[in-house]
């Protein structure tokens, strides 16, 4: 019997799945990977993509080659409602598609909308990664001018990672730069204190200034205003300030977890609607608290394959179980980085040097021959 997988998104949790399509299409199944865009980048390599520590074509998947060398049909746009009983999609283009069994795999996205009003060509959301491109060119761009005034908001791994990352583009461009991260309440706050210590002595020691106890209220063209009522001027800021997945699924009246996610069981299967499936940071796992980071995207990978050719086929599925703890390296844009895992914490090139090496694995592993070559306007 003839069915219709939906894959709505190219992330890391459907990389598994992308790879080997041709398990799907053989069977005779019909296959629709749905994405804004045809390439998916990855995110842990976002911010030395920003530094030029990495190339474009290093960091990124070619979700459209893969699908359609492999059988599938890619269709690019963006998913803006759900109809789970009469199992249909809607696109932004108009379009509806219909499914028998749907995957979402579409990340999440940075919570900024109360204090950016408006589009600014010169404030940039950590997420989606293809953003960090936009910057850097923007940033080289006024480089060759003058001095850049730059400000990143929000004290959490991501935003320390790219001020990190924006001193390296600075001292690589031969540039000057005012910089400053606004961090909250506290830079790193859910993170060993040897951390947070190690991280602030990198950052201030290259003349990054890090401001706490304070948050921003409104964002300008040009400043930002501070809830203590002081100004920072910039010329390009970078909001990175948590994140939460698309209000899609509670827009659509599936059920969600505490922060909007997708919510499903244990085998990656809406507990609301059993044909829809979903992985990475848009799902909330029934039954834990998960940190929104990649390493859960990447261990969902096999189980969200084998259970999606099992509801097409009736086979058995399988159950995740999240790990308990996880690494978490910080890429400091210097070389080094700085290893975080339990209470074991240390910084050196050698941290550096494992967080690339497993990136580089991560990336080996799924991007196929020939699927690396083709360029993006924002490749050069």
């Amino acid at each position: 019997m003839v069915r219709h997988l939906l894959l709505v998104g190219g992330g890391h949790a459907h990389l598994t799945t992308l790879k080997n399509l041709n398990q799907f299409t053989k069977l005779g199944h019909r296959v629709t990977l749905i994405s804004p865009e045809p390439y998916h980048y990855y995110s842990g390599m976002g911010p030395g993509l920003l530094s030029g520590i990495y190339h474009p074509r290093e960091v990124r998947f070619n979700i459209e080659k893969m699908s359609q060398d492999r059988g599938a049909r890619f269709l690019k746009g963006k998913v803006v409602r759900i109809d789970p009983s009469a199992r249909t999609l809607l696109l932004d283009s108009g379009e509806e598609v219909r499914y028998d069994v749907a995957s979402f795999n579409t990340g999440s996205e940075v919570v900024a909308e109360s204090f950016v009003p408006g589009r600014t060509e010169n404030v940039f959301s950590i997420k989606p990664i293809m953003n960090l491109l936009r910057a850097r060119h923007l940033l080289l761009e006024i480089l060759q001018d003058k001095s850049v005034k730059s400000l990143v908001i929000g004290g959490g791994p991501g935003g320390v990672e790219v001020a990190a990352n924006l001193c390296r583009l600075v001292s690589d461009a031969h540039g000057k730069a005012e910089m400053a991260i606004v961090a909250g309440k506290r830079l790193l706050p859910e993170y060993p204190e040897r951390a947070r210590n190690l991280v602030l002595r990198s950052l201030t020691s290259r003349g990054v200034e890090v401001i706490e106890n304070n948050y921003v209220q409104t964002i300008e063209a040009d400043k930002i205003t501070l809830r203590d009522g002081n100004t920072l001027p910039f010329d390009v800021a970078f909001v990175a300030t948590g994140i939460s997945p698309s209000p899609l699924f509670k827009n659509s009246g599936l059920a969600t977890g505490r922060d909007g996610g997708l919510l499903v069981s244990n085998c990656l299967q809406s507990v609301s609607s059993p044909a829809i499936f979903g992985g990475g940071d848009c799902i909330s796992l029934q039954g834990h608290s998960l940190a929104k980071v990649g390493v859960y995207a990447v261990k969902e990978n096999p189980i969200l394959h084998h259970n999606l050719l099992a509801a097409l086929q009736g086979g058995e599925m399988i159950s995740f179980t999240p790990q308990k703890d996880y690494l978490l390296i910080f890429n400091m844009g210097n070389g080094k980085g700085i290893f975080c895992k339990r209470n074991w914490t240390w910084e050196g090139r050698l941290a550096f040097l494992l967080k690339d090496y497993i990136d580089r694995r991560f990336m080996r592993k799924y991007q196929v021959s020939g699927e690396l070559q083709e360029k993006n306007t924002l490749d050069e």
